[in-house]
């Protein structure tokens, strides 16, 4: 009879976080400056209140490992949006690294090929082999 009574209290505490939780989610702004790991500590309630329910349903072994494995998983997230999509906080993203290999012929720095396309231009307006004419066709 007692073992109910704390079921249902741990049922009712887990649904209360969730509404809580839900209502947190809901109302974030999707503007703000660093939304996403807003959003992860909001499901890190929803996976206690998830955690309690299973306590609450006897599932205690389930509730264990889920209590283990939702932090690596919101780790790894948070991990993974931070190594490559976070220009915001990861200083890293907006530089851009080329590699010059200059034993490779086939693959050229963009700025010496900038170089060339330069000097190709200024030989071509040295040039006086090359003419330009356009051709006028009236329609009758």
């Amino acid at each position: 009879m007692i073992v109910e009574y704390i079921q249902s209290a741990l049922l009712i505490i887990a649904a209360f976080l969730m509404i809580v939780a839900a209502v947190g989610m809901v109302s974030l702004p999707k503007d703000m400056k660093n939304v996403v790991y807003g959003r992860i500590h909001i499901v890190g309630v929803f996976d206690i209140a998830c955690v309690i329910a299973m306590i609450g349903l006897g599932q205690y072994l389930l509730a264990g490992i889920y209590f283990v494995l939702a932090p690596f998983t919101a780790h790894a997230i948070a991990n993974a949006f931070y190594k490559s999509e976070d220009v915001e906080n990861n200083a890293k993203l907006g530089e851009v690294e080329e590699e010059i290999d200059d034993a490779n012929p086939f693959v050229h720095h963009k700025s010496k090929i900038q170089e060339l396309e330069s000097e190709d231009s200024e030989k071509l307006k040295a040039d006086e082999r090359f003419t330009f004419s356009t051709l006028e066709i009236e329609e009758e």
